[in-house]
């Protein structure tokens, strides 16, 4: 192993982290944004609601850190019925403290006790590794998508501000805590394969 691979495996761990708090950052951005009568509105054809949408994201999330971390503690799941924006956010900031201690865990140069990742129950079991955090990062952003297309179709679209935002990777990444930017973390090590306390505050 060269010297720049050892040392981008070393960052591998914090990068990971520092990302899935950039990526809760867009959900949450969005929530904050969104037309409270656009919640629970009924989109046309056989649709998910942007409610269930989000409360699908943070389910899932609960979904793979019961199958791949079970030694962490699992978010209470999110009932799309019932869930407001404000449960939402609340959940989507548990769940990704977790996934973010989990990738940590599973990227991190400390020997974590995560080997595998299990995205379900009935697919094959993953060595935990860089597609792992692709796999999250996609998931989320497809959804993403869709919400950002179902405010246009329920007549609530977001400001061009607000889905432009999404993009501004170094104002999510300071507003996460890592104001240093890429390539520039704290260690897994020093943080006890912990996120920073403000990362999602």
């Amino acid at each position: 192993m060269t010297t720049r691979q050892q040392k981008v495996h070393k960052q591998l761990g914090p990068a990971a982290v520092h990302t899935f708090a950039a990526n809760d950052r867009m959900n949450q951005h969005l929530i904050e944004h969104l037309d409270p009568a656009a919640w629970k509105a009924t989109p046309p054809g056989k649709v998910r609601t942007i409610a269930a949408v989000f409360t699908h994201m943070h389910n899932v999330r609960c979904k793979w850190i019961r199958l791949t971390a079970p030694h962490l503690e699992v978010p209470a799941l999110l009932n799309r019925a019932h869930c407001t924006p404000d449960q939402a956010r609340a959940g989507l900031a548990e769940s990704a403290s977790r996934c973010m201690e989990m990738l940590a865990e599973a990227l991190g140069d400390s020997g974590g006790r995560i080997e595998k990742f299990r995205r379900d129950a009935l697919a094959p079991a993953w060595p935990a590794g860089v597609e792992m955090l692709c796999y999250m990062l996609a998931h989320e952003a497809h959804h993403r998508g869709q919400v950002l297309m179902l405010t246009h179709q329920l007549g609530f679209p977001l400001s061009y501000a607000v889905s432009d935002g999404i993009w501004n990777w170094e104002r999510l990444w300071k507003e996460c805590g890592a104001s240093r930017g890429p390539g520039r973390f704290i260690s897994s090590r020093s943080q006890g394969h912990r996120p920073p306390a403000n990362f999602l505050a």
